[in-house]
């Protein structure tokens, strides 16, 4: 345990919170096109909700704008038109019966602005947050399947980051689970980084010895398969309780009771097991 502590701490040193911060601090700007000043109203009431309150909402509209205000820049980052109208390529259509579908074309366009509109505007933030764990949660279980399969790592390894071929899986898991909370905290508008974040940073160190526990209980009820499988879909769930955990803190400021920690966990085993085997498919 001593030398997974070592690694962990060494591989710390490689975040970097004050990108994560930068990133989801930087200016979005967005342009609305609609026909009528209720269609206006329909867009602004969709990315600053009606019942923020005022000082907020004023906040988030200021870098929001009607197509011929005065004072619209020559450039916005994105462009929203009303549901109904004809829309260019480039821009984006509300579609009022599949809001969440035209916030994935958004995200799918502007991967780079995920955190910043996430952070800036309500309607992005969940969505960003699942997209976050989901990722996460995928890399995790990648690391744990290719560290188990000789010359993988060298060849295969995609990872946006890595601190060495020879740190531990729980080292690696941890400080990716911490990144994670990094980003997942930017969106929600909470400071960013190791001194911000204690308390979320205790309890991942604490839960990546912990959950092991859960993941022996719940391993015998949920057929896994063999091989590589168990211990990718582990890992996954793992690193998936842990960021639905740090989006319950961030949205309710309470944590999970005993038994919903087991319903997260389970899910979290079921759909780890569907991506091991994937990913075991493809590194094999």
């Amino acid at each position: 345990m001593l030398n997974v502590v070592k690694q962990v701490r060494a591989a710390l040193s490689l975040l970097n919170p004050d990108e994560v911060r930068k990133q989801a601090e930087r200016r979005v700007t967005i342009g609305l096109v609609a026909s009528s000043d209720r269609g206006y109203r329909e867009l602004e009431d969709l990315l600053a909700p009606e019942d923020m309150a005022p000082a907020q909402r004023a906040a988030v509209l200021q870098d929001v704008y009607r197509a011929g205000q005065p004072g619209v820049p020559p450039h916005v980052d994105l462009v929203l038109y009303e549901h109904g109208l004809p829309c260019p390529r480039g821009a984006f259509r509300h579609r009022r019966a599949e809001e969440l579908d035209t916030v994935g074309e958004i995200l799918h366009e502007h991967n780079d602005l995920a955190l910043a509109l996430a952070r800036h505007f309500p309607l992005f933030r969940k969505p960003v947050v699942d997209r976050i764990v989901q990722a996460v949660s995928r890399e995790n279980a990648f690391f744990a399947i290719a560290t188990a399969l000789p010359n993988v790592v060298p060849s295969l390894f995609e990872l946006p980051w890595a601190f060495g071929e020879f740190a531990s899986d729980t080292a690696f898991l941890t400080v990716n689970q911490i990144r994670m909370a990094f980003q997942i905290a930017a969106v929600c508008g909470a400071e960013v980084g190791l001194t911000h974040q204690k308390a979320e940073i205790l309890t991942i160190g604490a839960g990546a010895f912990g959950w092991r526990a859960i993941a022996r209980e719940l391993a015998g009820k949920i057929p896994l398969g063999g091989g590589l499988i168990p211990k990718g879909a582990i890992a996954y769930a793992g690193t998936f309780l842990v960021g639905k955990g740090l989006e319950r803190y961030h949205h309710a400021a309470v944590a999970f009771t005993a038994r919903e920690r087991e319903e997260v966990y389970r899910e979290g085993l079921e759909r780890g097991r569907s991506v091991a085997e994937t990913l075991s498919r493809e590194v094999g």
